[in-house]
């Protein structure tokens, strides 16, 4: 990262109007992303619980409904990473984000034709490798405002990867635990964007 001239305290202790507008349209790009993302999730959750009870077998709805989540999720970080005015900030994390979650993606539609259990571990695995960087995004874009829950749904995302990735390795465990994950991560996405809606009117004022 550069560093700027200290010339003047506008120009190095305190944000210039033009990088104001930008966290600010960078601001909304997140509660937009966020809002777009707690949507896709509860209603994701919502097929899911309504057909896990049906499903006992591999199918190709579980399929599909396994698959598209983490492609929407690569999609979701991709669109993050487009709207970032950081470009001089190391993207590891994200783009490792996207190339484990469209990963994960094929080995879903690999693993729910063969067993549930298998799937459900494949599905744990994904929970705990996308928690780490979806932490640290977190914890750097703390300053945009509404990072504190995207901080614990990281975190607990980790430790609730873990358990479907045990129950899966021991043949046990219900393709429902995966709603259940998801949907608190919709909860999540849905506190972030509340919060951060509530940052930027008071910027806008």
């Amino acid at each position: 990262m550069t560093t700027q001239p200290a010339t003047s305290p506008s120009t190095s202790d305190h944000p210039t109007s033009e990088q104001s507008a930008t966290a600010l349209t960078y601001g909304r790009t997140l509660r937009k992303l966020y809002f777009i993302r707690f949507i896709f999730a509860a209603v994701w959750v919502g097929i899911m619980f309504a057909t896990a009870a049906k499903i006992t077998e591999p199918s190709p709805l579980l399929t599909v409904l396994l698959v598209i989540y983490p492609i929407f999720d690569a999609g979701a970080v991709l669109w993050q990473l487009r709207a970032d005015p950081d470009k001089q900030r190391s993207e590891v994390a994200e783009w490792l984000n996207v190339v484990i979650s469209v990963a994960i993606a094929i080995a879903l539609g690999i693993s729910s034709s063969i067993a549930i259990p298998a799937a459900l571990a494949v599905w744990g695995v994904w929970a705990i490798v996308v928690g780490i960087p979806q932490l640290i995004t977190a914890i750097r874009n703390r300053r945009n405002g509404g990072q504190v829950a995207q901080m614990l749904s990281g975190g607990i995302s980790v430790f609730a990867g873990a358990g479907f990735l045990l129950q899966g390795l021991q043949g046990n465990g219900m393709i429902s635990g995966a709603a259940g994950y998801a949907g608190l991560g919709a909860i999540f996405f849905l506190v972030s964007a509340v919060r951060l809606n509530s940052k930027l009117k008071k910027q806008s004022a």
